[in-house]
């Protein structure tokens, strides 16, 4: 499972872009003058190392490695690569299979919950692309892995700017392929999910809510995979392998959970849901003991809504619907006896859906036709004056007489209907288009990444390493069954023509001659035409482009005399240089330009834009002592990298490190380094746009308490500093989906952020335990000028306390003061969160990895492993002059997605004798309380894996296993679990087993 790595150092490089180039051209003329050398070595070994390109074979590294061997990834019996990595300790997930509303279609993952914008995924060594050129996929996709030919996967949890340049903050994950695979491999695997349905709680207030229930076990989720892998050593020395894999994933519903059959409350107590409901909500957002009301339609009637809601979950998938196909080459061969030529071609393309409630007319029109022919009389008397009760009347009355004449005359013409012959009034319908079907993102991501390079030896201390490497991902993005906001606005604007048939207004002016009346006024009045005239598919497509090239020279510095004086080896230099190139495009088609999509919050607008760094980078490692009592090896790297950007930024990081072996069973480790991470093209050039994220409830909507505040405490005065009037006042309306417009984009005066990584570790292999081994390492890693958002409920807060610098950026509409009707940037209300340099984070905490083995003659070996996590403190200040959060234990708010403190993963493995091999597993995620207004806590929980492999002579291998063994439900947050927080379903998928058991049966054939 998880094993101590022997690894080495960090490195480093930086460049300004003339040296860079310079030193390139250099490596290449040394390369190719010394092809004709006779002194050189004659076999050349490329060693992939995680974190520096200084090869060490001691357990005393300077910078702590886990290393992920096959077997985990075959014992976990996944066939998506971040299932394999999110049950560590020390990796979060938040773009996954489990995400829908607001899913990019791609698998993202991140070291220390710090974002996957901060760590670094490689192949092989070499940088992953960006995984697509939609906003929230802020880092690699782990559909590009060719999970088929992993051979190991090495984590570095601590920072490496210094060796692979920005993005490598947090740490770094590096996949290193099975190149010198030989033979031919076949293998096939089923698994599927099953869940028992059975929690009487859940059953409670589901069926309080008069929605149906998932009440029976569920056996769904089928995920099928083909692989084949050929492969041989060639006949001038090298290896080539060649793969395809084929991977079909199913869908699951919410509906099929009963954790997810509702959406459930702040509380997680009872159901709620949206007031855009299929009746139809016709209102006027005003306080009804006033003007206001608040109907639905009943048949040809207005009846009271008295609070109905549609279940908006059940329909919203919890797993997507996934087809992958891959395929890929990688090739090494010596073309001399100092020269080897490399080459890698990966390819990959992943096609998902996404699935959420039926769109509908979310509040997009702000008025009416009195003389709508499909009102029915009923219907227009609850629009005039007629529905005043005296009260009302009076009250209305006294109003009135603080206004003048005109005043008057205008407030009871947008108030009221007058009349069927030219009069509008002032209301807003939501209305579930429940017969258009439920909303699809059809989301295809095509990658292609190739590398060609090469390795030589000009003598015996030295060597260099030259590669390009182009990578393309391509993206085609279809929304379907939206409905259009133009489409909504001209169907509901209904009148007759001069025959009496029903029209819209916009073909008797010839605007849109194609508009079909949408009678959503009667109960079943809605037609087919009417659906096929809203629908509006939603199409964009977009790239992202990498570009490298990239030289080293590592010298061994034997022959010139460079070793220290108490040192039997020498110091070992890297001098290197690289170019990079970051490029994205994302052209949306006219309906995401306008923002026509009544389903997608705002516009999506275009972007282009790119960047490019040139850098120059050295490392160097120096034995200090060896061989000394209590000194048994003492030797210090050190690392620097210099980073010139195309924007203007320039860089740089560096990076030193200490180990000390005492003796063969103890050793000792630290480090400290300085990071940066610049800009990602999405950071940088994103437009601004709408966007939505969850808050319980606006702080200042809702009606007044007897103590003059508003349910959640705050006064006039204090929510006036927010844009609250006194008009307002009692009169704002909470969003009922708990979703509040935020706008959002990117910033091209984005400044580098900075990090400071301290990290002090042990290993202990004792003399008298053999076959155990044990490292435990202290990390402290802070980020300032963090380039984030400020979380938007984060800035009212603040802004409520009297910060004025935040109540700018709370925008409130002018006329009903609330945070979510529209969907327009110029008049509706939002919260404005453009990114910026503004964050100051820091993350404390202990890693803890063991391995032991026990050999008995008789029964075989017993193998014990175990990988702890240790969250000391885990700080968020959103702003540097604001206070800090602890955010360890804690989800939700500020806090985001859920940071346990503890979580551990312990693996036992017994090796038979007689061709069999079981293994069971333990993890444990800590208990997680809500931050602040959140007052659902996620208990602790625990998860027990079994699986047992058995070898059928030489060729052939049955796998079959079980996770969750006692089908354990996840914590269930309720509305908490929002997406903006990586929750779907009142859970968090990526955090917890969200679909219960997981059983798979694999067979393996190998010649």
């Amino acid at each position: 499972m998880y094993r101590l790595l022997i690894p080495e150092q960090m490195s480093m490089r930086r460049s300004s872009s003339r040296v860079a180039y310079g030193m390139l051209v250099c490596l290449v003329c040394c390369c190719f003058a010394s092809g004709q050398s006779s002194e050189s070595p004659s076999e050349i070994e490329e060693l992939v190392v995680t974190g520096s390109r200084i090869e060490r074979n001691e357990l005393s590294s300077t910078t702590p490695i886990v290393k992920i061997e096959v077997d985990e990834i075959k014992w976990q019996g996944t066939v998506r690569v971040e299932d394999a990595l999110r049950q560590m300790p020390q990796i979060w997930s938040r773009q996954n299979a489990g995400h829908s509303y607001g899913a990019t279609g791609t698998a993202t993952l991140d070291l220390r919950n710090l974002g996957a914008a901060r760590t670094l995924f490689l192949i092989n060594g070499r940088r992953m692309p960006a995984g697509s050129p939609l906003q929230e996929a802020g880092g690699a996709d782990m559909n590009q892995v060719p999970g088929s030919l992993i051979n190991r996967i090495e984590v570095l949890t601590g920072g490496a700017s210094t060796t692979y340049g920005s993005d490598a903050v947090s740490g770094v994950v590096n996949f290193i392929m099975d190149d010198k695979f030989q033979g031919v491999n076949f293998d096939f695997q089923h698994s599927f999910y099953r869940h028992s349905n059975g929690s009487a709680d859940i059953h409670k207030i589901v069926e309080a809510s008069g929605f149906e229930v998932a009440d029976e076990p569920m056996r769904d989720g089928e995920i099928t995979q083909y692989s084949l892998t050929l492969g041989g050593n060639l006949l001038n020395g090298g290896n080539i392998v060649a793969f395809a894999t084929y991977r079909d994933i199913k869908a699951i519903s919410q509906a099929a959970r009963d954790y997810s059959s509702c959406a459930l409350n702040n509380t997680a107590d009872a159901c709620w849901g949206s007031s855009t409901i299929p009746e139809g909500r016709v209102t006027n957002f005003q306080n009804a003991d006033t003007i206001g009301f608040d109907y639905k339609v009943d048949g040809s009637s207005f009846v009271p809504r008295a609070g109905t809601l549609f279940n908006y979950g059940p329909s919203n998938y919890f797993q997507r619907p996934d087809e992958r196909v891959s395929f890929g080459t990688l090739a090494n061969s010596d073309v001399s006896e100092n020269t080897n030529v490399f080459a890698e071609f990966l390819f990959a393309d992943d096609h998902t859906l996404t699935q959420i409630a039926p769109s509908g007319a979310f509040f997009v029109t702000d008025s009416l036709f009195c003389g709508n022919p499909f009102l029915s009389e009923q219907q227009y008397s609850l629009l005039t004056m007629d529905r005043l009760n005296p009260d009302q009347v009076a009250t209305l009355d006294e109003f009135l007489s603080g206004l003048s004449i005109d005043a008057q005359r205008e407030y009871l013409d947008s108030a009221f209907c007058q009349n069927k012959v030219d009069d509008y009034i002032d209301l807003f319908i939501g209305r579930r288009n429940v017969e258009g079907g439920s909303r699809q993102h059809d989301l295809r991501h095509t990658s292609v990444r190739s590398v060609a390079g090469l390795t030589h030896i000009i003598n015996e201390n030295l060597d260099i390493e030259i590669y390009g490497q182009r990578s393309l991902v391509s993206m085609e993005n279809n929304y379907l069954n939206d409905i259009g906001i133009t489409k909504i606005r001209r169907s509901l604007d209904a009148t007759r023509d001069a025959q009496g048939n029903i029209v819209c207004r916009s073909v008797l002016d010839g605007s849109d001659l194609s508009c079909v009346p949408w009678n959503i006024f009667q109960t079943g009045g809605v037609t087919e035409e009417a659906i096929n005239y809203l629908i509006h598919p939603l199409f964009a497509r977009g790239t992202t482009e990498q570009k490298i090239l990239h030289a080293h020279m590592k010298a061994e510095m034997e022959s010139a005399g460079w070793k220290m004086p108490f040192a039997n080896d020498s110091i070992i230099v890297v001098l290197g240089a690289e170019h990079r190139r970051e490029k994205l495009d994302f052209q949306p088609d006219e309906g995401f330009l306008k923002g026509e999509g009544a389903g997608q919050g705002g516009a999506t607008n275009a972007v282009t834009g790119s960047y490019s760094v040139a850098e120059i980078f050295s490392e160097a490692s120096i034995p200090l002592l060896e061989g000394k009592a209590l000194l048994k090896n003492l030797h210090f790297d050190t690392s620097y990298r210099y980073s010139d950007y195309s924007n203007g930024n320039k860089t740089h990081t560096w990076g030193t490190r200490l180990g000390w072996s005492v003796s063969d069973q103890l050793s000792f480790r630290a480090s400290a380094q300085h990071a940066v991470r610049s800009a990602n093209v999405r950071e940088l050039f994103n437009p601004h746009g709408f966007h939505q994220f969850d808050m319980s409830a606006d702080p200042c909507a809702g009606p007044i308490e007897a103590d003059g505040k508003t349910g959640s405490g705050y006064t006039f005065q204090q929510c006036a500093l927010t844009g609250v009037t006194q008009a307002h006042w009692g009169n704002i309306q909470h969003s009922p989906a708990a979703q509040y417009n935020y706008l959002r984009g990117g910033n091209p005066d984005l400044s580098p952020e900075k990090s400071v990584t301290i990290l002090v570790g042990m290993v202990y292999q004792p003399d008298l335990l053999t076959g155990l081994s044990l490292s435990a390492d202290f990390y402290d890693i802070k980020i300032e000028d963090g380039i984030s958002v400020v979380t938007p409920e984060f800035t009212i807060t603040e802004c409520l306390n009297g910060d004025l610098s935040r109540c700018a950026k709370v925008k409130r509409n002018a006329l009903r003061g609330d945070l979510w009707i529209g969907t327009e940037v110029q008049s509706s209300g939002h919260v404005e969160g453009i990114i910026d340099n503004l964050a100051v984070e820091r993350v404390r905490g202990i890693d803890v990895i063991s391995s032991y083995t026990i050999y008995t003659e008789r029964f075989g070996s017993i193998n014990l492993e175990g990988n702890i996590g240790y969250i000391i403190s885990w700080e968020q200040q959103e702003l540097s002059t604001t206070p800090k959060v602890e955010c360890q234990g804690l989800y939700g708010g500020v806090c985001n997605s859920p940071t346990p403190d503890y979580r551990h993963n312990i693996r036992a493995t017994w090796s038979f004798p007689w061709d069999m091999v079981a293994s069971a597993m333990w993890r444990h995620i800590g208990e997680t309380k809500g931050e602040n207004s959140i007052n659902v806590t996620l208990d602790a929980i625990d998860y027990l894996d079994l699986a047992v492999r058995y070898d059928f002579g030489a060729n052939y291998q049955l796998s079959i296993g079980v996770n969750n063994v006692f089908d354990t439900p996840p914590p269930v947050a309720g509305n908490a679990a929002g997406s903006t927080f990586a929750g779907n379903g009142n859970i968090f998928p990526g955090n917890y087993d969200g679909f219960g058991q997981y059983i798979y049966v694999g067979l393996g054939v190998h010649f």
